[in-house]
Parts: structure tokens; C-alpha cells; sequence
């Protein structure tokens, strides 16, 4: 019997060994608890602004500089799991995002608030090159995009998760514990240390470049070459689009329930904590369409009919339409995300990936970061209300996400080599 005959007998989840499991799983805390840490902020910069006395605009900003921090940390992240593997700098991003998320709820003024959430982006940044790399290198093939669904997700359990405390524990806590609770995720990286083994198609890779002399020192510079260009550029559109569009969709709609609608912490809680619940069960259906319908197909669907969603829940102000148009965004455009571990990991080989597919997901972050403060300077100053701006925006967004993805490569299907291809 063939080894493909082999592998079509056994049950999916049979296939990956322990070893293989353990790997995704650390990708999946990691992303997971930095959703934590990061989403929490969105729900509390109205109190911060009122407890510091600054404009709600200045309190985006901190949002803004988060995201554009990242492109930094995932950089050097990026480079650091293709020199000296994936486990070392996860365990560094964890660390350091839980470690500033918990200083900064000390904040005795705005200022020490916004360098410590600055600092925040560093390692947010550096935790999803090095746990994407780890988690698709690490699966088999078959259903890598199903579990790449399921992990990119998780960052939808962590905004959850951060929702569900902020509406059940913010009247107690306040912004400062919810901040605090942030260094909670630092004891997940004894468990990383001791469990996690790196990629074997990593480690092979990594002995041939050795052996033969050509070690890849500057990869950053790699992507930009003829062969790898365009590759590099659609994947920086497509990313900057989707970054754009969920910043349109998440970074102010508590924000619109709070100032627009005058909803009370429960209120404003319950339909983020459940729309984030229900779009990871949508990441996990598109990520299983991922692995039948390509991975473009399995994006472009979801966000199209996100478009025709959008105006359900913002263009109303009746909590039911509001709680309901936002589900069902959270099952479409809430849940195109599914397949960018796999399908940025897939479009580069080994001796870059990490670090292209650093660059590429969190370029984005300088165009999402300015989503926030953009919108909320349209809301206030021209009075129109938070609804409007983001409905333009993510309408916007979607239509470049689709766009960037027909004119990008499919990579469904594609294996994982150790031979050196940079040249």
C-alpha cells in the first residue's frame, strides 16, 4: 500500500505525532493569550482617556504605535527563528508582551501608560512569525489548512476572553486589573521550553545551509528579489488589506457602543465576546474549506459576503440587529483570516519563511494602526458618529482583500522542502 493510500486511510487528526501536536499547541497559547493581552486595551481607552484627562484620539494613538512596533519585533523575530529556530524567539514574545502588558497597568500618567504599550508591539509582533513557522512546518500536510484556521482563530478566543472579563470583572478591577491580568500567559513558556522540539524540516534545512556554505545572513533582502517580488508584494497588499479591514471591524465597535449608543459594560461585552466565539468557529469551517477549495477561494467567499453584511449592525440601533448583524460578520469577514498562517508560510521556502512572513503580515499593522485613530478623528470632529467611518472602511478593505487574493498564487497542497532554494 502507497503512502498516499496510507495517509487517506487514517483519520486526520491520527496522522501528526506527539511531537507535531505539542508544536501547533504552543503556536496556538502563544496567539491566543497575545490576543489576550492586546484586545484588552480596546475595551477600556474610553476610562483611560477619562482617568488621564486626554482626548480619546491621543488613546488611539497608543493603539496605532502598538501595531506599528510590531513590524519591528516580527522582523527580528522573523530572522531569529530562521537562524536559530522557532522555540527560542516564541518564548521571548510571550515574556515580553505579558511583562509590559502588567507594568503598564501600574501607569501613574499617560505617558509611562504609552511607552509600556508601545514596548507591548515588540512582542506581539515577534510572537506570530515564530509560532506560524513552528505550527505549519510542524503539520502535516493534509489538514494544514484546517489547523491553520484553528489557530489564526484563536487570536477570536483570546478577544473573547478578554471581552467575557471585561464584562463580568471590569465594575471590580477596573482598567488597571484588566492590564495586570496580562502576566498571566508569561507561565505558558516553562511549558514551551520543556515540550516544544523544533521543525524537522527546519533543522534539516538548517544543516544544508551549514554544510554547503550558503547560509541566508540577510533574508529580509531576499524577498525582494526579481524571483520573489511579486510574491512579496501581492502577500504585502492582501495583508494590508485584511489588517485594515479587522481594525475597521473590531478596534472601535466597543468604542461606537460605548460613545454612540451609551451601552453599559455588559452590553458592550456580549456581542464582542460573542462575535469573536463565532468567528472562531468560522476560521475553523474556512480553514476546513482551505484544504478542499484552495486557500484564495477560501477567503475570497467570506469576504465578499462580509461586504453585503457590514450595514446589518452598523446602520442601526437596536441591540438585537446589532447583536445579530455582528454574529453572522463574525462567521464571514469576521473569519476570511483562516488561512494566512498556511498561506504565507507556503509562498516562501524554509530559509526564509519566517521572515517573509513577518514582514508581510505586520507591514500591515503600520496601515491597520492608522485605522484607529483615522476613523475616530472622522467620527468626532466631523460629527458624524463611529458607525459611518467604519462602514466605509471595511467596505474598502474587503474589496482590496479580494483583488490582492485573485491576483496572488495558490499554494494549496504545496509540501514543505529542507532543500536549499535561495540562491
Amino acid at each position: 500500500m502507497s503512502m498516499t493510500t496510507d495517509t487517506a486511510v487514517i483519520p486526520w487528526w491520527r496522522e501528526p505525532t506527539k511531537d507535531q501536536w505539542i508544536a501547533w499547541t504552543a503556536a496556538w497559547l502563544g496567539w491566543t493569550l497575545d490576543a489576550f493581552d492586546f484586545t484588552v486595551f480596546l475595551l477600556i481607552m474610553v476610562p483611560i482617556s477619562q482617568e488621564f484627562g486626554v482626548p480619546l484620539t491621543a488613546v488611539t494613538a497608543v493603539f496605532t504605535i502598538t501595531l506599528w512596533l510590531r513590524l519591528l519585533g516580527a522582523t527580528a523575530s522573523g530572522w531569529l527563528a530562521d537562524r536559530v529556530g522557532r522555540k527560542i524567539p516564541l518564548m521571548i514574545s510571550i515574556l515580553w508582551y505579558s511583562v509590559c502588558n502588567f507594568i503598564a497597568g501600574f501607569s501613574p500618567s499617560f505617558a509611562f501608560l504609552f511607552f509600556f504599550r508601545a514596548l507591548l508591539g515588540i512582542g506581539m509582533g515577534a510572537e506570530w512569525p515564530a509560532g506560524a513557522s513552528l505550527a505549519m512546518e510542524s503539520w502535516p500536510t493534509r489538514s494544514r489548512g484546517f489547523m491553520s484556521g484553528v489557530l489564526q482563530g484563536s487570536w477570536g478566543l483570546g478577544f473573547c476572553l478578554s471581552a467575557l472579563v471585561y464584562g463580568l470583572f471590569y465594575d471590580y478591577i477596573g482598567w488597571r486589573g484588566m492590564l495586570w491580568i496580562g502576566l498571566l500567559p508569561a507561565l505558558s513558556v516553562a511549558w514551551v521550553r520543556k515540550y516544544v522540539k523544533e521543525p524537522e524540516v527546519w533543522l534539516e534545512n538548517r544543516r544544508k545551509q551549514r554544510e554547503s556554505g550558503k547560509e541566508v545572513r540577510m533574508p529580509l533582502f531576499v524577498i525582494f528579489r526579481r524571483k520573489y517580488l511579486w510574491n512579496t508584494l501581492s502577500a504585502c497588499w492582501w495583508m494590508a488589506a485584511s489588517m485594515c479591514t479587522y481594525y475597521s471591524i473590531w478596534a472601535l465597535f466597543a468604542t461606537h457602543l460605548q460613545k454612540d449608543l451609551g451601552l453599559p459594560p455588559m452590553m458592550t461585552g456580549l456581542p464582542l465576546a460573542a462575535a469573536n466565539l463565532v468567528g472562531f468557529l468560522g476560521m475553523c469551517f474556512w480553514g476546513f474549506a482551505g484544504d478542499r477549495i484552495g486557500r484564495r477561494w477560501s477567503m475570497i467567499i467570506p469576504a465578499g459576503i462580509g461586504i453585503l453584511i457590514t450595514p446589518t449592525y452598523l446602520l442601526t440601533t437596536d441591540p438585537m440587529w446589532i447583536l445579530f448583524g455582528f454574529l453572522l460578520q463574525g462567521l464571514f469577514a469576521g473569519a476570511m483570516y483562516s488561512q494566512m498562517p498556511s498561506f504565507l508560510t507556503e509562498r516562501f521556502p524554509t530559509e526564509i519563511r519566517a521572515t517573509a512572513s513577518a514582514f508581510c503580515f505586520h507591514q500591515a499593522a503600520i496601515f491597520g494602526g492608522l485605522i484607529a485613530p483615522v476613523l475616530t478623528y472622522f467620527a468626532i470632529n466631523h460629527h458624524v458618529g463611529f458607525a459611518w467611518p467604519m462602514l466605509i472602511a471595511t467596505t474598502i478593505g474587503l474589496i482590496n482583500v479580494c483583488i490582492s487574493l485573485l491576483l496572488s498564487p495558490e499554494t494549496h497542497g504545496r509540501e514543505f522542502s529542507s532543500e536549499i532554494e535561495v540562491h
